[in-house]
């Protein structure tokens, strides 16, 4: 994956980078001199992705880089048990979805680390998929909805050691794609990928959102975007419950 910035949308980049194993793209844009304002676009398909951002120039003293962030390292294992872990980057796919029923959101379920949290409907980009794919996708998937892509919304990254389901101790790092969607025609949620990393799937009202448990990441991009797109999509009232 590559990020590349531009202060203007559609101008020249100002910085291309690749997104190495454990890097974020913030820190990494920080480092080079900017911020960035916004995504503008993902394009490319599997590992082969490019991701546009809006940058500008912060005009602070930059540092000279020190030691790379401790990694968050799951409680449960000791250290006898991570060895040499697997190294692995997983780019993956999410999206904020509004209807007029509410706030789309799955339960995560015992395959995962944190199950019975919840999060937002999504996963892993497959070979030769975009990401706008992978949400809709995944929402047929996860919900059986039908989304509508709105807008690039957000970059999330997190790192950590930790068990994978399948049980093999990785070296983890997550990069995400975030979207803005609707969904014009809710019907109740069902999880059609049965067995998976998904146990539940509901529609909350979007006064009751913070009613859940939700997991950290999903949390933090809805603090973040929820009340400006409840806004936008004018769903706010409707959904009310």
């Amino acid at each position: 994956m590559r990020i590349v910035g531009v202060v203007v949308a559609g101008g020249s980049s100002v910085f291309t980078r690749p997104l190495v194993h454990g890097a974020d793209p913030h820190r990494l844009a920080w480092e080079l001199g900017y911020r960035i304002v916004r995504p503008l676009s993902a394009a490319g398909v599997g590992d082969d992705l490019t991701l546009t951002v809006q940058v500008s120039a912060h005009g602070r003293r930059v540092a000279e880089r020190g030691p790379q962030r401790r990694r968050a390292l799951d409680p449960g294992l000791s250290q006898d048990e991570i060895g040499e872990p697997i190294v692995r980057q997983r780019l993956a796919a999410y999206a904020i979805v509004l209807s007029a029923r509410g706030l789309l959101a799955t339960e995560f379920s015992e395959r995962t680390a944190v199950p019975h949290s919840w999060g937002l409907p999504g996963g892993g980009i497959d070979p030769g998929e975009n990401p706008s794919q992978t949400v809709i996708r995944e929402a047929v998937e996860e919900t059986a909805q039908h989304i509508e892509i709105s807008q690039l919304l957000d970059v999330q990254t997190d790192h950590w050691i930790g068990r994978s389901p399948s049980g093999i101790v990785e070296d983890f790092h997550a990069v995400r794609i975030i979207y803005a969607a609707t969904c014009p025609d809710p019907t109740d949620p069902v999880v059609q990928d049965v067995g998976g990393t998904t146990a539940s799937a509901r529609w909350v009202p979007l006064q009751q959102w913070h009613r859940l448990h939700w997991a950290a990441g999903s949390r933090a991009l809805l603090e973040r975007h929820l009340t400006t797109l409840a806004a936008r999509f004018g769903y706010r009232r409707r959904s009310a419950g």
